[in-house]
């Protein structure tokens, strides 16, 4: 296994620009529109979708926007998001040391790569992240706005919320690490049917309420068991938007559906009158 090998970017040209300044030029545009419909501290942790910009971009910027205040202070994106094109069990990290896109290349946290190996239920391997799209697609946002930051890209295959959870806690860190899970809400319902069932799936998520099914999100395993470890951490979730490609640019008679969410600890209160 060469430990310096690159994975190169897969869906540049797809879902999001294969040229650089063209791909820099529409997330700004993105992140300058990008009004969330909660205001809400900076997060610990952010469920943002995966589908092409064109579609999800705008619900992605919402969340992306938050993280400009903490440019210089996140060093580590912990990276969760479901397999679409290969099976796994239990988790996937590359062999890859680095992930490339048209903006630069994003190295490994070595560290945690290290680590995260004496688990039973992990694997290394770059075959299930070769054509994978779900964390891929975030990076370019995560490049534009941090400074300086490093990442762990774990697929969830077929795991528990638990096991997510746990891995999690061992990758928590402090105010350095941001927890991204990669996820979109139902898949191919008529426009006002993916309005229900995503509302519905939403509100589960704001209660901390650990139980989506892969219907109501394709990334349903990794949101609960962040669910799981937000409700430890006291964390409040926070609506940043909500819609789908029938609000942004396809038809609505079979429609996706994508969400931004924000978990933040709680805001202490002031004491400065006393």
């Amino acid at each position: 296994m060469a430990l310096a090998s690159i994975r190169p970017a897969a869906v540049a040209g797809q879902f999001y620009p294969r040229d650089e300044r063209v791909l820099r030029t529409q997330i700004a545009e993105l992140l300058a529109t990008a009004v969330p419909l909660e205001i809400a501290p900076a997060p610990k942790a952010i469920i943002v979708p995966h589908a092409g910009y064109m579609y999800s971009g705008a619900v992605a910027a919402s969340a992306y926007s938050m993280l400009a205040p903490l440019r210089s202070v996140i060093r580590r994106v912990v990276m969760l998001g479901p397999t679409h094109r290969m099976a796994v069990r239990g988790f996937a990290l590359p062999a890859a040391q680095m992930f490339a896109t048209p903006l630069g290349e994003v190295p490994l946290s070595q560290p945690d790569w290290l680590d995260l190996q004496a688990r039973e239920d992990l694997v290394v391997d770059d075959r299930p992240h070769a054509l994978e799209h779900c964390l891929e697609v975030q990076l370019p946002f995560l490049q534009l706005i941090l400074e300086r930051f490093e990442i762990v890209p774990v697929l969830v295959g077929d795991a528990s919320p638990q096991a997510v959870a746990n891995l999690l806690e061992s990758l928590w860190g402090g105010p350095e690490t941001l927890i991204l899970i990669s996820s979109d809400l139902s898949h191919y319902l008529s426009y006002h049917e993916a309005q229900w069932s995503d509302r519905a799936a939403v509100e589960a998520v704001l209660a901390l309420r650990a139980g989506l099914d892969h219907e109501q999100a394709c990334g349903a395993t990794p949101i609960n068991g962040l669910l799981l470890a937000a409700a430890h951490h006291h964390l409040h979730a926070h609506l940043l938007d909500l819609r789908n490609s029938g609000d942004t640019a396809g038809d609505r008679s079979r429609v996706v559906g994508y969400t931004s969410i924000a978990f933040c600890e709680a805001e202490a209160p002031s004491h400065a009158r006393h």
